[in-house]
C-alpha cells in the first residue's frame, strides 16, 4: 500500500525525516498494516488521518519502537530505527498520547522527569502557559492545561521529532483550537511534527503534509 505524502500551502525541499518502507504489522486476527510504504519529510507538520481501525496508531508507534514492524522497515534519518539504542531513539523521537499522562508532584517536578535540568517556565511560555503555573499540582490542571504540559515535558528532551496520537481528542472546541494552533507553532520552529487525526478536513487544514492510511471515505 504505497501512500504517497502531500504537500499542502509551501514550497519545502522534501527531505524525509522518516520513511516506511513495506511496512506489515500483525495482530491477532490478521494483519493490521500491509505493504505500507510513505515518507515523512523532515519539515512541517505531517497529518497521519484515516478511518478508525486501519492503523494509524499502530504506524506512529513504529517511529520510536513501542512497536516493531512484523515485516518491512522504518527509517529514521536513513537508518533503520532497529540499529538505534532505544533509549537515543525514544529521546530524539518523543511520542504524545491522546490522553495526557500527569505524575505526582507539581508541574515542573514532571517536566523534570524528562530532563532535571530543563527550564520549566521557558518551556511553559513556549507552549502557552504561564511561567507561574509551575508550581501547581499536575493533578489539578485542566485537561487542555496537562495536555500542554505533556508537550513541555516531552520538549524538555529536545526532540528531532515529535509524534503526536490524536493530541485533541479529549478537549473542548475552545482548548482543541488553540493546541492546534500550538502544533503548527511548534512545526514552524524546526521540529518535525507528525500527528494523528481522524479529521480529514482538519487533515487538509493543518497539515504541511498529509498521509491517508487505508481505504478513503465514499
Amino acid at each position: 500500500m504505497a501512500v504517497p505524502v502531500r504537500q499542502f500551502r509551501r514550497d519545502v525541499v522534501m527531505t524525509a525525516r522518516f520513511e516506511y518502507r513495506d511496512v506489515r504489522v500483525d495482530g491477532d486476527d490478521g494483519s493490521i498494516v500491509d505493504g505500507f510504504s510513505a515518507s515523512i519529510p523532515a519539515d512541517g507538520l505531517t497529518v497521519v488521518t484515516g478511518r478508525s481501525g486501519v492503523g494509524k496508531t499502530t504506524l506512529i508507534r513504529l517511529l520510536n519502537r513501542l512497536d516493531d514492524p512484523d515485516g518491512g522497515s522504518v527509517l529514521f534519518e536513513g537508518r533503520d530505527v532497529r540499529e538505534y539504542d532505544v533509549l537515543e531513539l525514544r529521546r530524539r523521537v518523543q511520542l504524545v498520547s491522546q490522553v495526557p499522562v500527569t505524575f505526582p508532584g507539581s508541574v515542573a517536578d514532571n517536566i523534570a522527569i524528562a530532563d532535571g535540568a530543563a527550564d520549566a517556565g521557558a518551556l511553559l511560555e513556549r507552549v502557552g502557559l504561564p511561567p507561574s503555573l509551575a508550581s501547581r499540582t499536575a493533578d489539578r490542571l485542566s485537561v487542555g492545561e496537562a495536555q500542554r504540559m505533556s508537550l513541555a515535558r516531552a520538549l524538555a528532551r529536545r526532540p528531532q521529532a515529535l509524534v503526536l496520537d490524536e493530541p485533541t481528542s479529549a478537549l473542548d472546541t475552545e482548548s482543541k483550537t488553540a493546541i492546534e494552533s500550538l502544533i503548527c507553532d511548534l512545526a514552524r520552529d524546526r521540529l518535525t511534527v507528525v500527528m494523528i487525526s481522524h479529521d480529514p478536513h482538519a487533515a487538509a487544514d493543518l497539515g504541511d503534509h498529509v498521509i491517508h492510511v487505508g481505504s478513503r471515505e465514499p
